[in-house]
């Protein structure tokens, strides 16, 4: 393979890597909508054969509702973290 083929085989799959990074995402406008998460519910309790031994209750986490206050009108939710270059 010439160097100058090497290069635009190379190049070219720099470019398609680019294009599949920039994938149709479900980018959400508003925080105000559903979230995924939001629609979980909890799930039945495991239910372990009688030849084995029980979980340890013990162990288990208990999840606590989130509280959180409401947010002010107007105000935008963040979507993606503040970048590192603050103040520069």
């Amino acid at each position: 393979m010439t160097p100058i083929r090497a290069s635009a085989t190379l190049l070219s799959l720099i470019v398609l890597a680019g294009i599949c990074a920039c994938g149709k995402d479900d980018v959400r406008t508003s925080c105000d909508e559903p979230q995924p998460y939001q629609a979980a519910v909890a799930g039945k309790r495991i239910v372990v054969p009688d030849d084995l031994a029980p979980l340890d209750e013990t162990k288990e986490m208990a999840v606590p509702k989130a509280e959180t206050p409401p947010r002010p009108p107007g105000v935008k939710c963040i979507e993606y973290p503040p970048s590192a270059n603050t103040g520069n």
